[in-house]
């Protein structure tokens, strides 16, 4: 579940820019860098952890794993309420 704020955050990124054109944004590519000591600088998706269970959470950008969204009716990324669910029967995790 998605509030309507971040799922504007979640269009925004479209395609991958073309890394070869000129002019582009991603000139900061080095030739012949040695993979194994610039590793600390790469994108690690799985270090975030939810808020309520603590599993690890595949989206860079989320606070909560999809089941605690779901089962407290709030957005995965900011945590805003998006459901009444008080009338909901759910079950226990």
């Amino acid at each position: 579940m998605v509030c309507t704020k971040c799922e504007k955050k979640l269009r925004k990124g479209g395609p991958a820019p073309d890394p070869w054109k000129e002019g582009s944004n991603n000139d900061k590519r080095k030739v012949n860098e040695n993979k194994l000591l610039s590793k600390s600088k790469r994108f690690q998706p799985y270090q975030q952890k939810c808020k309520t269970c603590k599993s690890t959470l595949h989206d860079s950008q989320a606070q909560y794993c999809q089941s605690c969204a779901y089962s407290k009716g709030i957005c995965h990324m900011c945590g805003a309420q998006i459901l009444d669910i008080s009338g909901y029967k759910q079950s226990a995790q």
